[in-house]
């Protein structure tokens, strides 16, 4: 009797199962809609922001006053260890 039952249980196993873990999903997902905070800030788009920055740049006010191009950030100390640091 045990082995016949065990087998069919096995053989039904998902069609058991489905109903349960749907039910579970549908709960969590509606419970997930109540708790949580649904409001999104507004930010100004990046090209919005862009063209705002390069509007009010000074550097770019006159051709003649450029700057020279360097790499002013040392490639070599960016991702040291703190044991490394020293």
């Amino acid at each position: 009797m045990w082995p016949f039952l065990i087998r069919t249980l096995r053989h039904y196993a998902p069609v058991i199962t489905l109903p349960f873990a749907a039910l579970i999903g549908i709960i969590g997902y509606n419970l997930e809609n109540i708790l949580s905070d649904k409001y999104t800030p507004y930010n100004e788009s990046i090209k919005e922001s862009r063209s705002d920055r390069l509007i009010t740049s000074e550097s770019l006010d006159s051709a003649a006053n450029v700057e020279k191009l360097r790499y002013k950030a040392n490639v070599l100390g960016t991702n040291v260890s703190p044991s490394l640091e020293k």
